[in-house]
């Protein structure tokens, strides 16, 4: 079957997209307001972009009053905010962190949720968190309705357990966004198999003919 977006709503089209694009890593971004107050918000728009320079990027849409959220504002000010990376232990304060606070109140202070400070950056990351990206603002593009937020990685966080020879991180497993409205998965199924270069496909394919 076919699926023209243009003759579906809006919220059908986010169904659709957010239900096949998965499972999606979940950046859970701390940031400061202009007045101060500690801001937790998830974001499933989000990945990995660049290797050299350490580019994130996550967007951000808008409250049902159309005004952009929070998050996109804070950033704006201070030109930087953290990836917090969710672990199933982290789960259920995630998942309140995403209610519709007011902007005065720290959803820190309400999931009950302890700031660890940044070495790079005024803002804060979540203490409990296995690892953490800072990050400082590289640019944001409007894309419609959501902001585009794109950050350069400063410092990263991790957790000394997770931490093995040359860089290598044993034991993570970050919870991952499956669909709309609220799916989720694990991530410690996992399989390793290296890739094959063109070479080695030639070469075996010369044998069985």
């Amino acid at each position: 079957m076919h699926i023209d977006p243009q003759q579906n709503s809006k919220a059908d089209n986010y169904k659709l997209l957010t239900n096949l694009v998965v499972p999606r890593p979940i950046a859970w971004i701390s940031s400061l307001s202009p007045e101060g107050i500690l801001n937790l918000a998830p974001f499933s728009f989000f990945n990995a972009v660049g290797a050299d320079p350490l580019y994130v990027l996550f967007s951000v849409g808008r409250y049902d009053s159309g005004r952009l959220k929070d998050t996109a504002r804070h950033v704006e000010h201070h030109k930087s905010f953290v990836v917090n990376m969710v672990t199933e232990d982290l789960f259920d304060a995630m998942n309140l962190s995403a209610a519709d606070f007011p902007p005065e109140i720290s959803e820190f202070e309400a999931a009950g949720l302890t700031a660890a400070a940044s070495l790079r950056i005024p803002v804060p990351r979540v203490a409990n968190a296995q690892a953490a990206l800072e990050c400082r603002l590289h640019s944001t593009q409007m894309l419609g309705e959501n902001q585009l937020i794109i950050g350069e990685v400063v410092m990263f966080y991790v957790a000394d357990h997770l931490l093995g020879p040359k860089m290598h991180i044993h034991g993570f497993a970050p919870l991952g966004r499956m669909g709309s409205p609220s799916v989720y998965c694990r991530t410690q199924d996992r399989f390793d198999r290296p890739r094959i270069s063109y070479a080695s496909w030639s070469e075996r394919n010369q044998q069985e003919t």
